[in-house]
């Protein structure tokens, strides 16, 4: 069995259009731009801000562009190629996507969000292959079926790490699990069991974070 990093985007702010807001000027307008129902479609902050004023949490909601960047650069690296990596995304509304290691993503977001929106509509895509699989599932029930032996959450209040003695801290381990915030600012809404860490003395991007941590674990087990 390999050792492998196990890497979760987790409390993702990638979600359909929550009913509240569906007959909102600002969706309504869009759904028929894109010719799609309001509730088929992915909630983006870049179109919908004036909607999300009348969402609890608006101001971090609406960024599947921070999905869209950490799964390029997950699934674009060496240890993705070398069989080493395994990515899953959880939503602030509790699904999980399970990424396939072959999947390549779209580097265009227009379309990236067209197969997000597929996706939530169909649970799979494409749905021979299922690249893509959605389900219905908590962030402790997932870290729970990875059967993790160890779990790190990167957090700007954890304990300081230099990037390099981090990953091999982590290959001490068969099933690590590293917890990444798939949200612009605040904390985690999950509760979640593990470790917290932080690589810098100042807060990071999460796909700034994502490329770190890879980095650092490939340096150790390649």
């Amino acid at each position: 069995m390999k050792k492998r990093l196990h890497l979760i985007i987790a409390d993702a702010e990638l979600e359909t259009v929550p009913e509240s807001i569906r007959d909102h000027p600002a969706i309504v307008n869009y759904a028929r731009r894109r010719k799609k129902r309001p509730e088929r479609i992915i909630l983006d902050s870049t179109y919908h801000h004036a909607a999300l004023r009348n969402l609890e949490d608006g101001e971090r909601r609406g960024r599947p562009d921070i999905v869209h960047v950490c799964l390029l650069n997950a699934l674009d690296s060496i240890l993705n190629k070398e069989d080493r990596l395994r990515v899953y995304v959880h939503t602030r509304n509790d699904y999980v996507i399970y990424v396939d290691p072959e999947t390549r993503l779209p580097r265009n977001y227009n379309r990236f969000i067209g197969l997000m929106e597929s996706l939530f509509e169909k649970g799979a895509v494409p749905e021979d292959l299922k690249l893509l699989r959605l389900e219905r599932k908590t962030l402790g029930e997932l870290i729970e079926e990875i059967n993790a032996d160890a779990v790190f959450v990167m957090h700007e209040n954890g304990n300081f790490m230099e990037p390099k003695h981090f990953g091999k801290l982590l290959t001490q381990f068969w099933k690590p699990v590293v917890v990444v915030g798939g949200f612009p600012h605040g904390d985690f809404r999950s509760k979640i069991e593990g470790v917290k860490v932080r690589l810098y003395k100042e807060p990071l991007m999460a796909w700034t974070i994502v490329n770190e941590v890879i980095v650092s674990y490939e340096w150790e087990i390649l």
